[in-house]
């Protein structure tokens, strides 16, 4: 009977003990919970990372969403906030609440609320980035931009308020990674093209630039800017042909640009094709009146009239002279008269340039105004 008793008695104790073990598994939970609700979040925070790392108590929602709770209570409060590190409450929110999701999905008691504040994170996020941006503080900014990103994976429009915060730090890497960043996730806009550009040009990069280009001109065939930049390419490199075609193209999205015109007449000039030159420079002039090299090539083509008019009549003999000589001076002195307004035109436009200045010149002395031509001499031999 006495062992029986002995027993009995162990057995009391044991299960009298077990309810005692599982509360104090349970208890730093409670605690933190009570803590929170006291608004003592210090202590919260202590007894909930207890909890995490309790085997008992690590593996459940609940733990989790208490834990996000305390961190995003305490980065939100000017007085707890104070006792974190920089980003350090929305980094372990963020993964707490995510944890609670993993454990108890987003139907679940307290996965479904962790979802929402979720949520209410990216914007916390994305509202210090813009603060700290504002304050000139790139770095902090860009590491918000990052954890907006990271917690809304599919926004883009963090990861291009990045790129922005890096191009002010000039961070040319940094930018050039979250511009990279938006192409993979199928993000297009001119600005981020435009800008791509620039720092691939800024930076001499000239195999960059180009990639760059021909994915912006897929994604916009027919912008203004990016054809230009596409006929720049194509004029530096010499490739003529080439040339043409883009800058025909860039007529037909912009057939009131001026330079389109005196530019494209340049093109017809150096391929021999004078007359098609010349309706273009005059293009040009009627859309713009103040297109210097559309002025200044109009005078050209008459000066270069004139002087072969003069020069024919200047190698016939006497008696061919005699016939047609005067015919050809004639022809010669209409088209130095016709150049001067052009020429004039383009001095006003640039007081300074040698080359008009010079033509010019030349051009008032065969015409016998010795005077303009005296005035426009001097002043090209006080610019020596």
């Amino acid at each position: 009977m006495k062992k029986t008793f002995l027993t009995f008695a162990a057995a009391t104790f044991l299960v009298a003990g077990l309810p005692a073990a599982v509360s104090a598994q349970n208890s730093a939970v409670t605690n933190a919970i009570l803590n929170q609700r006291s608004g003592l979040l210090d202590k919260a925070r202590a007894e909930i990372d207890k909890a995490i790392v309790n085997e008992k108590t690590s593996g459940k929602a609940k733990t989790w969403y208490t834990r996000g709770e305390i961190y995003q209570g305490m980065m939100e409060s000017p007085i707890y906030g104070k006792q974190l590190q920089a980003g350090e409450g929305l980094q372990k929110a963020y993964e707490s609440y995510n944890k609670t999701i993993e454990l108890d999905t987003k139907t679940g008691e307290f996965g479904k609320q962790a979802v929402v504040k979720v949520e209410s994170l990216y914007g916390q996020a994305f509202n210090d980035a813009v603060s700290s941006y504002n304050a000139k503080e790139y770095d902090k900014a860009i590491a918000s931009y990052k954890m907006a990103s990271q917690i809304k994976p599919q926004d883009t429009t963090a990861v291009l308020y990045s790129a922005y915060a890096s191009e002010a730090k000039q961070d040319y890497v940094g930018a050039r990674a979250s511009y990279n960043q938006l192409l993979a996730m199928n993000y297009k806009s001119v600005n981020m093209y435009s800008r791509l550009l620039q720092m691939a040009k800024e930076e001499k990069d000239n195999a960059a630039a180009a990639k760059v280009l021909q994915q912006a001109l897929a994604a916009y065939p027919t912008n203004k800017s990016f054809m230009l930049e596409d006929l720049n390419v194509s004029l530096a490199s010499g490739k003529g042909e080439d040339a043409l075609g883009k800058i025909n193209k860039s007529i037909a999205a912009d057939p009131s640009n001026s330079n389109l015109y005196a530019v494209r007449g340049s093109l017809y000039d150096q391929q021999k094709k004078t007359e098609l030159a010349v309706v273009d420079y005059r293009k040009a002039i009627e859309l713009d009146a103040n297109n210097f090299d559309a002025q200044f090539n109009l005078g050209v083509y008459n000066y270069n009239r004139a002087a072969d008019a003069y020069t024919k009549a200047s190698k016939m003999d006497l008696k061919t002279y005699q016939v047609s000589g005067k015919k050809y001076e004639t022809e010669g002195k209409k088209f130095f008269e016709a150049s001067v307004p052009y020429f004039e035109k383009a001095l006003q436009l640039q007081p300074d340039d040698r080359n008009t200045m010079t033509s010019l010149q030349k051009v008032y002395f065969r015409l016998g105004r010795n005077s303009d031509s005296d005035r426009l001499n001097a002043k090209l031999k006080a610019g020596k």
